[in-house]
């Protein structure tokens, strides 16, 4: 008896353990959204927010517009995002959410952290 009992413990162990970090995977993804922002590519950023329903297209695109400007605004107040680096990441698996912290290097030399709000939806990590 005790034998099966430390199988299912060892079982339970290396089931948990396998598989990536939820916390880094939702890191990655926003560092990546935030890379497709600064490429430029303001329909991809804009697509990596979670969104229940889908939105009117004039919606979609002042969106966009946002991004576009926020990128201008970067680069006018500080010369632009030349980098973004994941600092730390927790998730919570319970509530499928994490919050990733990210570090914005700035062209005048200066730095920021940001926390993006993380959510899984059918396997992807979305911005909340």
């Amino acid at each position: 008896m005790k034998k099966l009992f430390y199988f299912f413990v060892a079982l339970l162990v290396v089931g948990c353990s396998m598989g990536p970090d939820p916390g880094e995977v939702a890191a990655q993804a926003a560092k990546e959204y935030y890379m497709q922002l600064l490429a430029g590519k303001y329909e991809h950023y804009v697509d990596g927010f979670y969104r229940p329903d889908s939105i009117p297209p004039s919606y979609r695109r002042q969106l966009i517009d946002n991004a576009k400007m926020f990128v201008g605004q970067q680069k006018a107040e500080r010369r632009g995002i030349l980098d973004v680096r994941v600092v730390n990441a927790v998730a919570d698996t319970a509530k499928r959410s994490a919050n990733v912290f990210l570090l914005f290097a700035y062209g005048d030399s200066t730095s920021e952290e940001v926390v993006v709000p993380m959510v899984l939806h059918r396997g992807v990590w979305y911005m909340r």
